[in-house]
Order: structure tokens, then C-alpha cells, then sequence
């Protein structure tokens, strides 16, 4: 399926790609455009817009897209519901809210300075949102031992 969003990748347009290729469609095509070609382009293409005005998937209810999506598709997995809070947290720009949003903001912030184009900038941060999702696991693991 194409998925589209807006341009100029930020927390949530990376955490949300990851979330959609490794646990909603793992055939996913991602499109990045300008926030006001976002919906015509999906009607258009007959794809799916996220975290963009006017998206159906996109910030609901005091949540960031990742939550949106991890509550659409029924997701129920302890680590993501872990990771949501970081990503909310970081991508709310609301980094006190959780010890570990500090760290996944400046991290998105420095990719994209490094990796401009956005589907690169995916490619590169997809084994960061691995890794987070690794520690994640440990963590639940931990809480349930």
C-alpha cells in the first residue's frame, strides 16, 4: 500500500513508518510531499495520508500519530505502547515527560540534518527505532519478571 505524509521528516513521520513496514504493512511505500498536496495526492493514489492536517491517521485526542496508528490497528504489544510514550513525549516536544524523549529528539534532530532527503533519512533511522524497540522489550520484559 502507498502511504503519504508531509515532507521534511521529523519524530513522529520516522517513528510511524517504522511502526507501519514492521508491524502494519510490510509492503509499505511511503511518499513525502508538501503538507497541502498530502490529501489530494492520497485521494488521488488511492493511499493512505498520516500525520498531516486533515488525516484521519494523525494527532487525536492529545496523541501523536504512532499512538493513533498503535490504537487503529489494535496493537497491543507492551514495548510499543513503552516506545509510544517516547515518541509522544519527543515528538510533543515534551521531552520532560519521559527520561528517554531527550535523547530520541536529538536524534531525530541530527539525522535530519545529516540526511535531508527523507526516504535516506528513513533508511538510516529505521535501525535506531530497532534498537529502541529492542531496549523497549527489555524493559516490559523487566517489569513483568
Amino acid at each position: 500500500m502507498k502511504w503519504i505524509t508531509r515532507a521534511h521528516v521529523h519524530v513522529d513521520r520516522v517513528a510511524c513508518p517504522w511502526l507501519i513496514t514492521r508491524f502494519i504493512d510490510s509492503d509499505a511505500e511511503f511518499v513525502f510531499v508538501s503538507t497541502g498536496q498530502v490529501q489530494d495526492l492520497a485521494a488521488r493514489e488511492k493511499a493512505i495520508a498520516f500525520d498531516s492536517p486533515n488525516a484521519v491517521l494523525g494527532h487525536r485526542n492529545d496523541k501523536c500519530t504512532f499512538e493513533t496508528l498503535i490504537e487503529t490497528y489494535g496493537i497491543t504489544d507492551r514495548a510499543l505502547q513503552r516506545m509510544a510514550k517516547i515518541v509522544h513525549a519527543a515528538d510533543m516536544d515534551e521531552p520532560e515527560k519521559d527520561p528517554a524523549a531527550a535523547g530520541l529528539l536529538a536524534i531525530a534532530v541530527g539525522y535530519s540534518l545529516r540526511y535531508p532527503d527523507d526516504s535516506e533519512n528513513l533508511e538510516h533511522q529505521f535501525e535506531v527505532y530497532d534498537a529502541l524497540y529492542a531496549w523497549c522489550r527489555l524493559m516490559t520484559a523487566r517489569e513483568t519478571a
